[in-house]
C-alpha cells in the first residue's frame, strides 16, 4: 500500500534539519526497500526549503506510522505539521521524471 508522509517545515525548519540531515540520509538508506519517492519541497525560488515529501510502500497503516514516527527530521522537530496519508496509484510516468534532483 502506497503512503505520503508529508511535512512543512516550521519556523526554525531550516536549522533543525541542518542537525538531522546525515541521519536522515541514513535513514532513508536503510529503508530504500520501501521509499518510492522522496525529497524536499521547495519555495518558488527553487532554493528555499519548505518541507519534505516520501512516499513509501508498505503493508499497513501501521507499518507507515511506525516508519514516519521513526524519520529523523520529524524527531529532531523540523515540521510544524505531519501527514501521513494512504493513496493510491494513479498516473505513472518514471521517464518524465527529471534526471538531475535539481530539475534538469
Amino acid at each position: 500500500m502506497l503512503y505520503m508522509c508529508y511535512g512543512v517545515d516550521g519556523p526554525d525548519g531550516a536549522a533543525r534539519r541542518d542537525i538531522a540531515r546525515e541521519e536522515h540520509f541514513a535513514y532513508l538508506k536503510a529503508h530504500e526497500d520501501i521509499l518510492v519517492l522522496g525529497g524536499a519541497t521547495l519555495g518558488d525560488d527553487g532554493v528555499q526549503r519548505t518541507g519534505s515529501l516520501l512516499v513509501i510502500n508498505v503493508a499497513d497503516r501501521a507499518a507507515a506510522d511506525a516508519f514516519a514516527d521513526g524519520e529523523p527530521l520529524r524527531k529532531a522537530g523540523v515540521f510544524e505539521s505531519y501527514t501521513v496519508s494512504l493513496m493510491r496509484r494513479g498516473q505513472w510516468n518514471p521517464d518524465a521524471a527529471p534526471k538531475t534532483a535539481e530539475g534538469g
